[in-house]
């Protein structure tokens, strides 16, 4: 003998786990979502960290412009230095003077200012060592000279003395 199912067929869904709502009592709840509100919490997140990387980028070009000035600055007065009489090889790594002479050129010397004694025969524009890639390093200098003098140097007043 077949039992009866109590339970009306027209009731029953076929495929429960995919319905929109919970289909007994101890289902999960089912909220509908707030796309919205969820796009508008990525949408925030997405900025935040673009903004973040953008900083980021800002900060290292900035660092690089930076790095690229001083290079550029370490050229110029190395062409600068280059130009002036110098009456010896410089060595790499040694520390040597730059002035000014009477004549407004320059002349590199190995002797500090404050080996001169009491008459300093030139005025004293910057103190540099000499680097391993031939460009000079400025340890010390009186900035308003060292500008005047690089900036009356230009690459072709460069190439000229020294071709």
């Amino acid at each position: 003998m077949e039992k009866d199912n109590p339970i009306d067929p027209r009731k029953i869904a076929q495929n429960p786990g995919l319905l929109p709502y919970a289909h007994h009592a101890a289902s999960a709840i089912v909220k509908p979502i707030d796309k919205g509100r969820a796009k508008g919490i990525a949408v925030r997140a997405m900025y935040e960290q673009s903004n973040a990387d953008l900083d980021q980028i800002r900060k290292q070009v900035e660092l690089l412009a930076l790095q690229a000035k001083m290079i550029h600055d370490r050229v110029a007065i190395s062409e600068k230095i280059y130009l002036a009489d110098m009456n010896f090889k410089p060595v790499i790594g040694y520390i040597y003077h730059l002035y000014i002479k009477k004549d407004s050129s320059h002349v590199l010397s190995m002797i500090a200012p404050s080996e001169w004694g009491t008459k300093q025969p030139y005025v004293w524009v910057a103190t540099c060592r000499l680097l391993a890639d031939h460009t000079w390093d400025v340890l010390d200098c009186d900035s308003d000279k060292l500008y005047e003098s690089v900036m009356e140097t230009t690459p072709d007043d460069f190439l000229k003395n020294n071709s």
